[in-house]
């Protein structure tokens, strides 16, 4: 009997160092132990919350995965540590964040893992990333696609496709 896949999305996002290479090296890393399926283009963007800090780059890519949830959110702040993130604010500059979006269609609710993302929908560079490679995902707790969260989203201007340095 095989083992189940599920399908992940993830959101990277850096904004402290060589913030490609910090997302590039992340991806590699995920690609050791996941099935990298998509990966959108890199978005420029202003930091939420605490702004005084600069700017990130972010992107989404899909996963396929026989992890757990849980193992999965290991295996992200595994990678977190090895590209030198440290422990703090959750809104502090950052070589490296990867947030587990979606799992499947599943709502998880436990202390240590929150899915889908809370604050997703209200995130313009998490939202423009995953409208590039999955317009028609559907929320599971609000049945919206993402392409409708990302037109009734708040500050998109914001986000900027990354050209490159």
């Amino acid at each position: 009997m095989g083992i189940k896949l599920v399908t992940a999305y993830l959101g990277l996002g850096s904004n402290l160092g060589d913030r490609q290479d910090n997302l590039d090296r992340a991806l590699a890393f995920l690609a050791q132990r996941l099935r990298l399926e998509k990966v959108s283009s890199m978005y420029d963007s202003e930091p939420v919350g605490n702004v005084e800090q600069p700017r990130f780059l972010n992107l989404v890519c899909q996963v396929n995965t026989n992890l757990s949830s849980t193992a999965l959110l290991a295996l992200a702040k595994g990678i977190e540590s090895k590209l030198g993130r440290g422990a703090g604010a959750s809104d502090a500059p950052r070589t490296i964040d990867i947030d587990i979006l979606f799992y499947g269609d599943q709502v998880i609710e436990t202390p240590e893992l929150v899915i889908p993302h809370p604050r997703l929908t209200e995130r313009a560079f998490v939202l423009v990333p995953l409208v590039e490679i999955v317009p028609d995902l559907v929320h599971p707790v609000n049945g919206k696609t993402v392409r409708e969260l990302l037109k009734a989203a708040k500050e998109v201007q914001g986000v900027f496709k990354w050209e490159g340095a």
